[in-house]
């Protein structure tokens, strides 16, 4: 049998546009302290949804159709999750893990050349924008790491090679760190708060940019000096770059902030584990976070030239052919 065809790719344009806003959403979890108690997310209104929902549909068209469509009970909340099966590939299922605010549909970039190795499958994180819903707040990263390995086994995924962008890398990382029996391989691209923190100015531009509150030209002016580009240049027509900038406004996130893992705990991670950098990123600063990464025991480490926080979609192609062969030499 053949793998699942892809459908047509978004335009190149959108590795470069999507970036400023996920640039922006990577630190605005920072602000999360500011909150007296934990919530449970929710979209800001009905109108909200619709337009989160319209784009997040329109986005997922780019994608290869699933082979299946899953709502998964979790001890806090429902999972929506999709599978993309190779009946060709052999070894570990892939498990991807999006970043903030972004939703499955942002692997859209990604997903062909990942399927061409693997059945795949993608979840939208409890307690952010994407069509899962929370039912109970999430405390800290075991509580993360909960709802994801629930969530796998209710999938009936027993090991996976577990992949994360930005805050989807810390929410991998968690999984490692607490439920690491679940994880084949850990692959982290672009981390956010998994090494380090981020810059204290990207960390205090992100206040502005997140409050919903401020006038939109002030969110904007914040958003342009933490990605380097002007979110008025956009182009809103595409529904990756609506969707994600809609998971921004329309939803209101209610996760807890991360914080990097201690060095012990990088040394303790077991499994095989690829950090993915970039070497013009706001977030992690590229070469800044090697030393950290490379207290990992097994680890492959590379900083990517010519690429930002959105590296994923950046150099989807030959990333897809550099996991496809880590897998590979990992899979016994």
């Amino acid at each position: 049998m053949r793998a699942p065809q892809p459908k047509p790719r978004a335009p190149r344009r959108l590795r470069r546009v999507v970036t400023v806003v996920v640039c922006a959403l990577a630190v605005a979890q920072a602000v999360s302290w500011l909150t007296a108690s934990p919530q449970v997310g929710h979209f800001r209104s009905a109108a909200d949804r619709a337009a989160y929902v319209d784009a997040y549909t329109e986005a997922l068209a780019l994608m290869p159709s699933p082979t299946s469509t899953f709502d998964v009970p979790t001890s806090f909340g429902t999972v929506r999750a999709y599978a993309w099966v190779n009946p060709a590939a052999t070894g570990d299922p892939v498990v991807l893990l999006a970043g903030r605010g972004s939703g499955v549909p942002m692997w859209s970039e990604n997903l062909p050349g990942l399927l061409a190795r693997r059945t795949v499958y993608a979840l939208d994180a409890i307690g952010d924008a994407g069509l899962s819903t929370q039912s109970t707040p999430l405390t800290g990263p075991v509580d993360q790491a909960t709802w994801i390995d629930e969530a796998l086994a209710a999938l009936h995924i027993d090991r996976a090679h577990l992949v994360g962008h930005s805050f989807g890398a810390a929410s991998a990382g968690a999984l490692a760190v607490h439920r690491s029996g679940r994880v084949k391989t850990l692959t982290l691209l672009e981390p956010a708060f998994v090494l380090r923190w981020p810059p204290l100015g990207t960390l205090l531009w992100s206040v502005p940019a997140t409050l919903p509150f401020l006038p939109r030209a002030w969110r904007d002016a914040a958003v342009a000096k933490i990605a380097g580009e002007d979110l008025s240049r956009l182009d809103q027509a595409n529904p990756v770059t609506r969707m994600i900038t809609l998971g921004g406004t329309a939803y209101s996130a209610e996760l807890p902030t991360p914080r990097p893992l201690s060095d012990d705990q990088l040394r303790g991670l077991t499994m095989p584990v690829y950090v993915a950098l970039a070497d013009n990123s706001p977030i992690t600063e590229g070469e800044a976070s090697l030393a950290k990464a490379e207290l990992i025991g097994d680890v492959t480490a590379k900083v990517w030239p010519n690429t930002t926080h959105s590296l994923p979609m950046q150099v989807a192609e030959p990333l897809a052919a550099e996991l496809g062969q880590f897998w590979a030499t990992h899979d016994t």
